[in-house]
């Protein structure tokens, strides 16, 4: 229809809808903004929701103490542990001057250092006391930091326990969650796509066509685009199946459209010349021409063939001649192209 247009009207049907577009845009942006925050709507829930608060509070101090004496043995037992080394080496340091101190007595055989030989033998025995009482207390912090590793798994295991029942607690109640925020955007997004509907068969021929194609466009892009990434598993099926009721739908009535159009086409091939002119519109009639179809009945026709005054399928005249300067010219022109004369009552079609 672009063809029989005005240039300043094709240029005002671009920028109409270029308005469309453009509202379209600033309702899919709103939408997705509403999207995007119905989450929120809902309490976010966590794992402390669910759990045993007061088993699992118990049980995480539990650790932490274990953990706290665990450390604290740890540190001491670093400390034991260099003490018995330090004690290890003073003995064996000790051990190795008394036996040299021997070794030198049994060869000059002096036997008035007896004393010296009781004297060295308690200060070795009291070197290894020493070191066996370092020993006894690196094994006691090793007892303790044992026992706090023991209390500190068993907490932790009676943790998880408690944490496991939450964990399934919140998958629970994340997934009806997610279905709630799913109907709502379904809720939201269904009645906008019934709207379009609506508009669609009523309104997109009206004065305001830009703001219903506008919206139109944003309910398809809001249902079939924007509520996509927020589906949960199974609500590929609502997409799919509004999608196959819609195509259904439209389907129908495109195919209950085309009959009634057959028909109407037929009865309209049956009325008189002059009735059927009437009917036709003086755009629709050149936009038909200009895509070498008769006005008509919307069949090929070759226009270029002079020949051709009338259609050959339904018998609409085509072309006809000017009453004033008798130039052929078409039939639905409302001025003679030659002359300029308007087409009157007299511009039968030509024989």
């Amino acid at each position: 229809m672009s063809t029989s247009l005005r240039l300043s009207e094709k240029w005002f049907r671009r920028a109409l809808w270029l308005v469309a577009f453009v509202f379209a845009g600033f309702l899919i942006g709103l939408g997705s903004t509403v999207e995007q925050d119905l989450p929120k709507i809902e309490h976010r829930y966590t794992m402390e929701d669910f759990i045993d608060k007061p088993a699992a509070t118990q049980a995480r101090n539990t650790l932490k103490d274990a953990e706290l004496v665990r450390q604290n043995a740890q540190d001491a037992l670093d400390q034991a542990e260099l003490k018995v080394r330090t004690a290890q080496t003073d003995s064996t340091s000790a051990r190795e001057t008394f036996n040299n101190w021997l070794a030198t007595r049994h060869a000059t055989g002096q036997s008035d250092q007896d004393a010296e030989l009781v004297r060295r033998t308690k200060a070795l025995d009291g070197l290894k006391a020493a070191e066996r009482r370092a020993a006894s207390q690196a094994e006691a912090q090793q007892q303790i930091a044992l026992d706090a590793r023991q209390a500190e798994a068993q907490a932790q295991a009676r943790l998880q326990v408690l944490e496991r029942a939450a964990n399934e607690g919140l998958q629970k109640a994340e997934r009806k969650q997610e279905l709630r925020v799913f109907l709502y955007r379904l809720a939201l997004t269904l009645p906008l796509l019934v709207i379009a509907g609506w508009l669609f068969k009523t309104k997109r021929k009206g004065t305001y066509w830009p703001f219903v194609w506008g919206f139109i466009l944003f309910a398809l892009f809001a249902f079939f685009v924007e509520l996509v990434p927020y589906l949960p598993s199974y609500g590929g099926y609502v997409r799919y199946l509004v999608g196959i009721v819609i195509t259904v739908l439209v389907g129908r009535q495109a195919i209950v459209s085309l009959n009634r159009y057959l028909e109407r086409q037929k009865l309209a091939e049956q009325l008189p010349d002059a009735q059927r002119r009437q009917d036709l519109s003086y755009d629709l009639a050149l936009a038909r021409l200009a895509k070498s179809v008769c006005p008509g009945c919307e069949r090929s026709v070759d226009l270029k063939n002079v020949a051709n005054d009338f259609c050959p399928h339904c018998g609409i005249g085509l072309h006809n001649h000017c009453v004033k300067c008798n130039s052929r010219k078409s039939s639905f022109a409302q001025f003679c192209h030659a002359c300029g004369t308007a087409a009157g009552a007299g511009t039968g079609a030509a024989a």
